[in-house]
């Protein structure tokens, strides 16, 4: 199918079955501001207002220059302590050198994280870009690593036989903005609003579609207002070269003006709609970037993980979980233990996450206050307690299936159950507190 450069045209893009199926991705935030790694631990985004308060005290570590261009607040003191008043945040870029980064053993650790696929920072707000672009020399190619960071883990990715993503920060460029950004007003409407920016972001991507074609283009937060006119060409153009790709709905302020293949949720902001394709994305801490002041306690539980998972699928999201390397190119060990955790787990339960759709019933409490959570494939349910106690635990539920159903865990074996007052009692084992999943064929 060809696409045109037209809304209608354009609109006519089916959500790819590859994106539907494989419902775990792995977002990485790395760049200049793996270098400072630092930001304050004060909370979520979505739990406190988006004001000058929350942007000079942003735990988003990625977002340091802006927190230091602020000229107030835990970062911009950090950077005065430790670099100098006067210390210009380009002089990060040559003393970034990911010596230690290994594309392979990154995409294999994905591999074994149960991803489909993987989408990296090849610009972020700071301008900084992880492939060598023809538009500028502020690049990973010609200053500090000097290499295609981005063409080499695509290459990586990709020969595990997992899909490649490319995020772009397109309204956003602190190098070619004279304020900070204090608050959310000023997200959606910075003061880079020539029409030369404009084009060196459309060039940008249209670049980047035609070195690596990713399979996913993810545009943060939107695009530059001068350029909305060039936006149903560069889309049509980037679905005619990646038939099978899938864009966002960061693009412009009011989302339904555009088009998108997938709504996104980050931590507390946005929301999940189980009629149409959603994708919730965060850090396992607080930060995107990597944060050194981050450590285990700051970090996501491994069970609330993988109850994260479950919730997000059975409401018809995928889950895009961001890491951030350290400027070495080491994964935190922290963030590799996490990963590896709920890569085993869907070793064992990932039937009942991959391929599947929302059932109707998506969660239900049960009598005792347990959560439960369902997918489905085809004629088979599965259902998820989402936190159970160690050995037995009785369930005791709404009967949602109807009068004839088969239980058994995912290796086969029976579960005897009960059918009373419209309720439905079973008994299931658990090993640990991990999530466990059963098998119900109606």
């Amino acid at each position: 199918m060809k696409y045109f450069s037209n809304l209608d045209s354009i609109r006519s893009h089916p959500l790819p079955k590859w994106y539907d199926d494989c419902k775990l991705g792995i977002f990485i935030h790395w760049g200049l501001y793996s270098v400072p790694a630092f930001a304050p631990k004060s909370g979520q985004l979505g739990t406190i207002e988006l004001d000058e308060r929350w942007f000079a005290n942003n735990p988003y570590a990625e977002w340091y220059y802006n927190s230091v261009k602020i000229g107030h607040g835990p970062s911009y003191d950090y950077h005065v302590n430790t670099y100098g008043k006067d210390f210009a945040y380009e002089g990060f870029a040559d003393m970034w050198k990911a010596e230690h980064f290994d594309p392979q053993s990154w995409a294999k650790l994905f591999k074994k994280a149960g991803a489909g696929y993987v989408v990296l920072t090849t610009k972020h707000h700071d301008g900084f870009c992880l492939w060598p672009s023809e538009y500028t020399d502020y690049n990973a190619a010609k200053h500090g690593p000097g290499r295609d960071l981005f063409g080499e883990l695509t290459a990586a990715v990709r020969g595990e036989g997992l899909h490649m993503g490319a995020y772009y920060s397109g309204i956003i460029d602190w190098r070619y903005t004279k304020r900070p950004v204090t608050c959310g007003y000023e997200c959606d409407y910075p003061d880079n609003v020539s029409y030369a920016y404009s084009d060196y972001a459309y060039n940008q991507v249209m670049e980047l579609i035609d070195r690596y074609e990713p399979s996913v283009l993810w545009n943060d937060i939107g695009w530059p207002v001068k350029g909305y006119t060039d936006l149903p060409y560069l889309i049509s153009y980037y679905y005619n070269r990646v038939p099978e790709g899938v864009i966002g709905d960061r693009w412009m302020v009011n989302k339904d003006d555009f088009w998108y293949d997938f709504s996104t949720k980050e931590y507390q902001v946005g929301a999940a709609h189980v009629d149409k394709k959603w994708e919730m994305t965060r850090g396992l801490g607080l930060s995107f970037g990597y944060n050194q002041t981050e450590g285990e306690a700051d970090c996501i539980g491994k069970d609330e993980l993988i109850c994260l998972l479950i919730d997000t699928v059975a409401h018809n999201g995928n889950l895009l979980l961001n890491i951030g390397p350290k400027a070495d190119g080491t994964i935190p060990s922290v963030q590799e233990e996490r990963l590896l955790y709920l890569g085993a787990w869907l070793e064992q339960n990932g039937e009942g996450i991959y391929g599947t759709r929302p059932y109707r019933t998506p969660e239900l409490k049960e009598k005792n206050g347990s959560q439960l959570y369902f997918t489905q494939k085809g004629d088979t349910v599965y259902l998820f307690v989402a936190a159970p106690q160690d050995g037995e635990n009785v369930i005791c539920m709404e009967n949602i299936f109807g009068t004839t159903v088969k239980l058994t865990d995912l290796q086969g074996n029976a579960i005897l159950y009960e059918m009373e007052d419209e309720l439905l009692r079973f008994t299931v084992n658990a090993k640990g507190t991990a999530p466990v999943a059963v098998r119900v064929q109606i």
